[in-house]
């Protein structure tokens, strides 16, 4: 194996050992000094869960000291208040849903294999939104803004030190 001179090599070496046998068995590996270099240290804001009002789905909406330098506090704010308004839009009890359950029931549930339901709908739509705010605003100032269904609808996580997209 050629080791060129931007790779680190590693070699591991053990002995394996059979009833009348013995041999080294050696086994290398290659980094790159690319990845080595990689950036993982990473920073994350959480924003918890507001319970003040039940268990409704809904954020805090008090802006975190950590993203002052990067992030406007306006904008950060009517972030999170989308996203509580699209939450509380998804789990608003109403005809539709109660149709859907209905259906459900009637159908053992079957109707969702070709069906999505109102609530679906809206998580596609939270999204949707999330990808948006990344690429227009978050992306260029260093940010990724997390969707909260990946951390069980607990938290809104922004990870810092991202590098910024330049256009």
């Amino acid at each position: 194996m050629v080791v060129k001179n931007y790779d680190i090599c590693c070699v591991y070496s053990c002995c394996c050992s059979g009833s009348d046998t013995s041999f080294p068995l050696i086994f290398v590996q290659t980094h790159s000094l690319q990845d080595l270099h990689q950036p993982t240290a990473s920073s994350k804001v959480f924003v918890q869960r507001d319970y003040s009002s039940g268990t409704h789905c809904r954020f805090l909406t008090k802006f975190p000291s950590e993203l002052d330098s990067r992030l406007d506090k306006q904008q950060f704010e009517e972030t999170v208040q989308t996203l509580n308004n699209l939450y509380a839009e998804a789990e608003k009890l109403g005809g539709k849903s109660y149709l859907e359950g209905c259906l459900a029931c009637l159908t053992a549930y079957t109707i969702f294999l070709c069906m999505e339901t109102h609530y679906e709908k809206v998580l596609k739509k939270i999204a949707k939104y999330i990808k948006d705010q990344n690429e227009k605003i978050y992306a260029p100032r260093g940010l990724l803004l997390t969707d909260p269904i990946e951390r069980g609808l607990r938290v809104v996580s922004f990870e810092t030190n991202i590098k910024p997209h330049l256009k």
